[in-house]
């Protein structure tokens, strides 16, 4: 069954097509935009549905209906605030710097594009395979940091600076965690590519068998992500009582939509990293040598289960957004530095400790 869903036989298939038609360069270069133009599609269709159910979530959890009038079921309420915001003026403070503001939202885009392009959704369906992954996708979306001081510091807004300001803290202090987290299984693992730890989960995942270790690990990772993604509780970058919306608060039309799809690029971004990581991946669940459970279990098409676990992490960031208060800016920092570090720390002394004592299943 692993054969069938294989989308390496598919891929290589395009490759040789292609190979026979046109010179290598050429080659190379309509495999690029095919796999871009890919992307920008999947980004669409995150914004679209990532804005929708996080509404149906929020409605939920505060007991309400949600959006309903606009389409079936208020389906089509986010195409229409899409529409929307492409029809609106871009209007552009007078005493702003314009190319910085202009250039900010690009950055952050740009940044998106790039981890994305290392996560595997399925086997052979990965479009940048290397060796030291998880380090790559950790570099290159801390760049979308500088993107969000760009924006704060070019408005000329002292909202939109203080916002910048406040979320460039926080995302440099929550990486921390976040690679230290994954890096606690790459212990276990012995590798930093995706591929290989995906791999290693064939016979169960790492949350399950890696112990206290693992799920410690998960947890830092769950809260630091949330933190890093400038989503609530952790959102005091975009604090509406505050600081109107923060670093993009005079952003508006397209602009603002690539702020607004960012967010939620990136979301998908860590949950694809943690279920990669923690979940196996689009590994099946297998237990042991439970051979008509596993058999069943590999039925499931691989893109299928990498989607359910990913959705999964999700709903878990919208749970706690919805369910607690802000943090204050003091507070914040003092759980990553006073208590998430130092944890982290520990936490990979003792699955190193656990690794090289053959503790783990």
């Amino acid at each position: 069954m692993k054969a069938l869903y294989d989308f390496s036989i598919l891929t290589q298939s395009i490759h040789m097509w292609l190979s026979d038609r046109y010179t290598p360069a050429a080659v190379t270069i309509i495999e690029m935009v095919l796999v871009g133009v890919a992307f920008m599609i999947l980004f669409a269709i995150l914004g679209l549905v990532l804005v929708y159910a996080e509404r149906k979530v929020s409605a939920v959890i505060q007991q309400r209906m949600g959006p309903t009038r606009v389409g079936k079921w208020g389906t089509a309420q986010t195409l229409a605030d899409v529409i929307k915001l492409v029809l609106k003026e871009p209007i552009i403070n007078k005493e702003a710097d314009k190319f910085l503001f202009n250039l900010a939202p690009f950055i952050i885009m740009i940044a998106a594009f790039m981890a994305i392009a290392a996560l595997p959704f399925a086997k052979g369906l990965q479009a940048l395979d290397f060796d030291i992954g998880i380090l790559y996708v950790i570099a290159v979306s801390s760049l979308g940091v500088i993107g969000i001081l760009l924006a704060g510091w070019s408005s000329n807004n002292k909202y939109s600076l203080i916002g910048a300001m406040r979320s460039g803290a926080q995302i440099i202090s929550y990486e921390l965690s976040v690679a230290l987290s994954l890096l606690t299984i790459v212990v276990l693992t012995g590798s930093l590519q995706l591929s290989t730890i995906i791999e290693s989960q064939a016979d169960g995942w790492w949350i399950f068998k890696g112990h206290i270790p693992a799920w410690i690990a998960f947890l830092i990772f769950l809260i630091a992500s949330t933190a890093e993604t400038n989503r609530g509780p952790f959102d005091l970058a975009e604090a509406e009582s505050e600081l109107t919306a923060g670093f993009h608060t005079e952003y508006s039309g397209l602009k603002f939509a690539f702020f607004f799809l960012a967010e939620f690029a990136n979301m998908f971004i860590v949950c694809a990293i943690g279920a990669t990581v923690f979940l196996g991946g689009w590994m099946p669940f297998h237990i042991g040598h439970w051979e008509g459970f596993n058999a069943v279990m590999d039925f499931i098409p691989p893109i299928i289960w990498f989607l359910v676990k990913v959705s999964f992490m999700i709903f878990l960031m919208m749970w706690f957004r919805w369910t607690f208060p802000r943090l204050r800016i003091d507070q914040l920092l003092t759980l990553e530095w006073k208590y998430l570090l130092p944890i982290n720390l520990f936490n990979i002394l003792l699955m190193a400790l656990v690794a090289l004592m053959g503790w783990h299943f």
